[in-house]
This record gives structure tokens, C-alpha cells and sequence, in this order.
């Protein structure tokens, strides 16, 4: 790594300080046809042989299948390649897996380059093949101009703290807890609540299972007081973070009798599980406001709570209810566009309960899809099976809900199942299946500069890859903070996270990226605007040689390059993506002539 003691590297250490030419690999993917349907890989192959610095050009079928991988170290190894440029699919996929090439072949890993062809080309441009051709070629040659010019960097080593902060103590988080202790990690658990539990400490029975959610909560809370590796704090926040990866130092607010207690502590990892909020309709929206129109949160603690024998609403019997599904999901734009995910279950399984207490109660489920997937398709057969009516209706002719004179309700919809007709149905009370929207993200962006969707949940870096990770290191997402889902599914995600820190604490320490943020301390004059751009507080003044300067903390950089452009006398650079390197590949990319050189 260099420190802000070091000299400004030079923009083309083969051509000025006498290195030999750099000896670079290029593999040009077919991806299975998903490249080689749409470009002439052959023709790219060619072009790139003959390149400055190419010594291989080979186009493998799949350059990420295990023989392929074995030919790319095989080659390193016996061309002596300095370099390695793979022209293939996203980074997202594959990066890794070349990285490790790499290493296994005792290659810098970082001199190895992914062009993304697939996404930024081939799929791009399906119906010009010529013309994905010509700009697979510049995207490869860009690539190889980076690679020309990469330095051997080292990952950053940081010692860890076996503790992880969890934020949050639903369901999520006190599995997580558990899951931490057990594999030796001390476990600190902070709840904004008087008490654990969240929304599923306040369930009954709850599907596919019928189990008690607040018995399950009970049985949590339980097994965490037998672990003297996990602490709770309830009326608490997490109102502060400093510090860097796997060495944090955590600031908890703990509310008490009417005034705050502030706990510092230090932790190696951070797992977000605050849960979710339940839409709440507008006034008026499908009769909301109107006397026995409830909410699905409402009508479910009023089942919960009913004895056997009967259900009333306000000190009425109910003898009839219609469902209304997608309230608060799947909106038009501007409103929440996505799925909810839980609730057409949860309100099946909610019927089914109803027909418990009563069998006798009519019920009628209107709705744009059903979305019970898996085996909780049972409880839809089930309910169908038990009575429950079910009536369609298109996207855009929602039901309405309207007060009868004589008392009760009036729900009219327009049935897709039975050719279109008008129904309006009487009932005693309408539940609104309401879905989740999440919580007020502002303080933990704040504090732990998490990114949010344009969903307001909080996003990971890869749904598939790297599911509950996030960019900011060593801070973990779980449960329904990050998307609706249901309760095994989020303990799922709690428990994925739990492995996720201890891969990153059990050893006692961890290797970060070295693609950071760099200052050149002969051209820094001290400005500090690089200062106020970083997102993430990795850069400070420090005093170098009589005079202020800007120094980047490594541990803390995240590499996203916002402060190179701030500064004017371009005094920071950020490793893996040089000024020297982009500018070479970019030249590549709208170079006409290019004269060709022998490779030796």
C-alpha cells in the first residue's frame, strides 16, 4: 500500500522506467451464445493477438467454467503473464472467480481485468452485429490499456473485535443474537421497543404452521437469557459510529426514566434487522375510516384475541367479511409498486382461523392475484375448501366500500371469473390487506451511511451473490429492513448475516480492498473540499511537513472515487482506477489508427 509519504506514481512505468513489456492474457468469452450470438468473438480475438502487451488471445466457450479456469493458470504460469484480462459478463458474477485464477496461478490478483461484454454490449445490441463487434474490440482494448498500466496492490489487513452490534429485536435480530453467541461471538442487541419481540411477538398463530408467534418470541427471549455472550438493551438507539471495519466503536442512546444514558462500545460488525411499518390507508381509500373498515394488523390482533364461538366487531356479531387484497402493494407509480409478499397468506391463514371461531361467517376474498407460493398454496385450497369465496378483479377497477342506511357494509367489485359482472357484496366488516413499507431509514443512513432503494428499503450488494451485505464493510442487512418477506424467510437472512460475521471475526482479522482513495502529498495544498464530499468521513487534515494536508483513512475509503473529481489540483487518485489508467482506456476506446507492435 502506498502512504501519503509516497511519490506520485508514474502514469507509464513501462515506458519511462525501463520495465519489460507487459506480458497480458486475454480470454474473449462465447458465454454460451450469449456473447457469441450477437458478436463476432473470433474477429475480437484476432484484433486484440496483436495488441501492445498481448501475448495470449484465446475465446473459450465458458471462460468461467473449472477447464478453462485450469487453462488460464496453466498459461500464466507457463507464458509468465503479468496480466490477466477476461472479456465476459458482469463483475457482479465473476470477479471472484477470476481473482482466484489469479492468486491459485501466483498472479497479482489485482492485475487482472473484467470487461464486461455481456451486459455493456452483446445484450446491448442484439441487432447489430457488426456494430457490437467493433465495440466488443474497444471495450477488450480499453481493458487490456488498464491492465498495461496496473500497479501489485495487497489487500489491507485490519485486526477485528469478536462482538457484533444487532439493531433491532424482532424475530430477525434475537436469532441473529443466538446464532452469534453460539459460534463464540459476543452478540449486543439494541431495541427502540419497551420490549423484544417486534410484530411477531404480537401474533397468535401464525402460518404455515399455526404456531404462536408470541410464544415463539417467548422461547427466543428465553434461550438469550441462558447466553451470557448476548446483552440487551430495549429503549435504546444506535445514534452513532466511528471508527473503521472490524474496530467500530458503536454510540447507544438508552432512554431512561425521562432522560438518556449514552453507551459506548466497540464492535467488529454491525447486523441491521429493524423490521417493517404496515401501510396505513389514506382516509377514504377503500372505505378506510368508514366504521367496521379495519386494517389486516387490526383484524388479525381481533382474531387472535376472539373466544370461541363467535367474532364481533364493536360489540356486534360479525356474520360476514370481505378481504380486500393489494392495499398499499403493487401501486401504481408513485406509490409502492412492489409486492408485499406475505400478506395474501397471512390473510388466508387469517380466514382459516376465522373459520374456527365460526364456521358459520361468510367470507369473500377480492383480489388482483393470489401470491400464496410453496406449500402455502394448502392454505389457499384449504380455504376454498372451508367456503371462503374468491372474486377478481382487474388492476384498474378496484373495489369500492361504501356505509349501508340500514348498517353495515356494501363492498362493490366487478368479478373477472364471472364474466365481468357487478357484484356488490353486503358484509358486516372489510379488511384491508395492507402490506409493508419501511421504516424511517433517515437516522441509520445517517449514522451508518446505508443505501436505500428506490423502494425506501435499505439495499444489499447483490440480491443473489451477496445477499445481505452492504457497501459500507462489516454492516450486514437482514429481514424485512431490506425487502418484504416473511418470517422464515427473514430469520433465513438473520442467520445468513450471523455467518456473514463470523467469516469476518472468528479469525481475528480481515482483508479489505486496497482500491482506495490516495493522496499525493507534493500536490495536496490543504483545501479540504475532498473533505466535505466523502460520504463515508474516510478523509481528515493532517499536519505533513510544516503544512495541512488531506489524508485517507484505508480501512474506512470505500473506493467510490467521489472525491478524485473535487479536487483541483489532482492530488488524489484512486487505486485499480488511476487517472492514468482510465485516461488510457478511454484513448483506446476513440483511437481511429493504432499502430501494432511486436509482441516478444
Amino acid at each position: 500500500m502506498t502512504t501519503p509519504d509516497s511519490p506520485e506514481p508514474v502514469a507509464d512505468a513501462s515506458a519511462t522506467s525501463g520495465k519489460p513489456e507487459r506480458r497480458i492474457g486475454v480470454y474473449i468469452c462465447h458465454c454460451g451464445g450469449n456473447i457469441s450470438d450477437y458478436v463476432d468473438v473470433e474477429a475480437v480475438r484476432e484484433a486484440l493477438k496483436d495488441e501492445p502487451g498481448v501475448v495470449v488471445s484465446e475465446s473459450p466457450v465458458f471462460a468461467c467454467s473449472d477447464g478453462t479456469q485450469h487453462d488460464m493458470i496453466d498459461d500464466i504460469r507457463g507464458r509468465n503473464l503479468d496480466g490477466l484480462v477476461v472479456a465476459s459478463c458482469s463483475p457482479k458474477l465473476h470477479q471472484v472467480t477470476f481473482r482466484n485464477v489469479a492468486k491459485r496461478a501466483d498472479l497479482n490478483q489485482y492485475a487482472y481485468t473484467q470487461v464486461n461484454v455481456r451486459e455493456q454490449d452483446s445484450w446491448a445490441h442484439p441487432h447489430d452485429r457488426s456494430g457490437a463487434t467493433e465495440k466488443a474490440i474497444g471495450l477488450v482494448r480499453a481493458g487490456v490499456a488498464k491492465t498495461r498500466l496496473s500497479d501489485p496492490l495487497e489487500p489491507l489487513v485490519v485486526q477485528t473485535v469478536p462482538r457484533a452490534l444487532v439493531v433491532g429485536g424482532g424475530i430477525t435480530g434475537l436469532r441473529a443474537a443466538i446464532g452469534l453467541a453460539d459460534v463464540g461471538i459476543q452478540a449486543v442487541v439494541v431495541e427502540r421497543a419497551a420490549t423484544l419481540g417486534g410484530w411477531v411477538g404480537t401474533f397468535g398463530a401464525t402460518f404455515p404452521d399455526d404456531a404462536s408467534g408470541a410464544e415463539e418470541v417467548a422461547g427466543l427471549v428465553e434461550e438469550i437469557r441462558k447466553r451470557r455472550d448476548i446483552t440487551t438493551y430495549t429503549g435504546a438507539e444506535l445514534t452513532g459510529k466511528s471508527g473503521s471495519f472490524g474496530n467500530y466503536t458503536v454510540e447507544l442512546t438508552l432512554h431512561r426514566d425521562g432522560s438518556d444514558k449514552v453507551l459506548s462500545l466497540e464492535v467488529g460488525s454491525i447486523i441491521v434487522a429493524t423490521g417493517f411499518d404496515a401501510y396505513s390507508p389514506d382516509d377514504g381509500e377503500f372505505g378506510y375510516g368508514i366504521d367496521g373498515v379495519v386494517t389486516l394488523p387490526e383484524f388479525k390482533a381481533m382474531v387472535d384475541a376472539a373466544p370461541s364461538g363467535g367474532l364481533t366487531w364493536r360489540g356486534r356479531q360479525v356474520r360476514s367479511i370481505a378481504y380486500v387484497y393489494c392495499v398499499g402493494s403493487r401501486q401504481e407509480a408513485g406509490g409502492n409498486e412492489y409486492c408485499s409478499k406475505y400478506c395474501c397468506t397471512a390473510t388466508i391463514h387469517a380466514s382459516l382461523q376465522v373459520g374456527t371461531v365460526d364456521p358459520s361467517i361468510r367470507q369473500y376474498h377480492l383480489y388482483r392475484d393470489i401470491r400464496a407460493y410453496g406449500r402455502n398454496e394448502l392454505l389457499y385450497n384449504a380455504s376454498r375448501e372451508a367456503g371462503s369465496t374468491y372474486v377478481k378483479f382487474a388492476d384498474d377497477q378496484p373495489p369500492s366500500v361504501a356505509a349501508l342506511p340500514t348498517g353495515g357494509l356494501a363492498v362493490t367489485v366487478t368479478d373477472l371469473l364471472t364474466e365481468s359482472r357487478e357484484l356488490t357484496i353486503g358484509v358486516d366488516l372489510v379488511v384491508l390487506v395492507t402490506g409493508m413499507v419501511p421504516r424511517d431509514p433517515s437516522r441509520l443512513v445517517e449514522v451508518l451511511k446505508l443505501p436505500v432503494g428506490s423502494d425506501g428499503f435499505f439495499n444489499e450488494i447483490h440480491p443473489k451473490l451477496r445477499p445481505v451485505e452492504t457497501v459500507v464493510d462489516g454492516v450486514m442487512i437482514a429481514g424485512c429492513c431490506q425487502s418484504p418477506r416473511t418470517v422464515g424467510e427473514s430469520v433465513s437472512a438473520g442467520l445468513a448475516a450471523v455467518a456473514q460475521s463470523a467469516a469476518l471475526l472468528k479469525k481475528g482479522f480481515a482483508e479489505l480492498e486496497p482500491l482506495v482513495a490516495r493522496v499525493n502529498p507534493e500536490k495536496c495544498t490543504g483545501s479540504g473540499e475532498c473533505l466535505s464530499s466523502c460520504p463515508y468521513d474516510a478523509i481528515t487534515s493532517i499536519e505533513w511537513e510544516g503544512r495541512s494536508i488531506a489524508s485517507v483513512d484505508p480501512a474506512t475509503c470505500k473506493g467510490c472515487g467521489g472525491c478524485v473529481p473535487v479536487c483541483g489540483r489532482d492530488a488524489i487518485d484512486l487505486l485499480g482506477y488511476t487517472d492514468a489508467q482510465m485516461r488510457a482506456a478511454i484513448e483506446e476506446m476513440v483511437a481511429t489508427e493504432r499502430p501494432k507492435e511486436p509482441v516478444a
